[in-house]
């Protein structure tokens, strides 16, 4: 069994990820973002997009209640349905599920979070971020058992019933963990971890898990957090991560054959 992560890039094909997925005989768990889609939506709904850089680096959405709403609608109503449609389409029996849904996904609501301004750090209390810290694994195997490919995505729950965004690199690796799963396929718009993101032929094709950490000077914006999602997902028991690009025919298959970049 394996999880598949998919990025929400606009370049991402998803006929071809569909495909793919439609002639695995594995029994797998796709994770999805949506994150261009957003754009589009909030552009039209005259809503700015506003990230948080955290004081050690790492950029997240800012998510106030106006913008919760346009992303659960947006992740979780449709491009969620969207893919399950494709999925049906091809005769997988997919069943889209935020990570709401019967607590799929329940975790901590950071109430305060700090963002690095130039050089000074400020404290935004009106944010409803959070992280990923427990996994209906029940109902995840329950609906594995019975032949269903669950497709998830964003928002989660906090243990005080609150719609939380989470990052889904981090949330994987807590599925990962909790299911005893071994192997992440991880796409996104680009050919792998690259030492030039000018240059997608820059790939690093090997990275050893112990020593992931010593990438990050390669690691621009979000890949930053694909990294620490990586390193979580290693020492919950990860034995394999592929990253490789989702925009090509046969992105899984290619993935699994090494042609990106293959953590282990």
């Amino acid at each position: 069994m394996m999880i598949i992560k998919v990025g929400g890039g606009k370049q991402i094909n998803w006929d071809h990820i569909c495909q793919d997925i439609a002639g695995l005989k594995e029994r797998l768990i796709l994770v999805h973002g949506a994150n261009w889609q957003m754009e589009e939506v909030s552009k039209k709904l005259g809503q700015k997009t506003r990230m948080i850089t955290s004081p050690s680096g790492y950029t997240s959405r800012y998510t106030n209640k106006q913008t919760l709403g346009v992303l659960t609608m947006v992740y979780s109503g449709l491009v969620n349905k969207q893919i399950v449609a494709k999925l049906q389409a091809l005769g997988v029996n997919a069943v889209g599920l935020s990570g709401v849904d019967g607590r799929v996904w329940e975790g901590e609501w950071k109430k305060v979070v700090l963002s690095r301004e130039g050089s000074k750090v400020k404290t935004i209390r009106d944010n409803f971020q959070g992280k990923v810290t427990k996994v209906n694994d029940k109902l995840l195997k329950l609906l594995l058992e019975n032949n269903y490919l669950p497709v998830l995505t964003i928002p989660a729950i906090s243990f005080e019933n609150q719609l939380i965004n989470v990052d889904n690199d981090r949330a994987i690796a807590v599925m990962a963990k909790a299911l005893g799963i071994k192997k992440l396929v991880i796409l996104f718009e680009a050919s792998g971890l690259l030492k030039d993101t000018g240059n997608q032929k820059s790939i690093i094709k090997n990275i050893q898990a112990n020593k992931i950490e010593d990438y990050l000077k390669y690691a621009q914006g979000r890949m930053k957090k694909k990294i620490l999602g990586a390193k979580e997902a290693v020492q919950a028991g990860v034995k394999i991560i592929y990253w490789a690009d989702g925009r090509v025919k046969n992105p899984i298959k290619k993935a699994l054959k090494g042609k990106g970049t293959v953590i282990k």
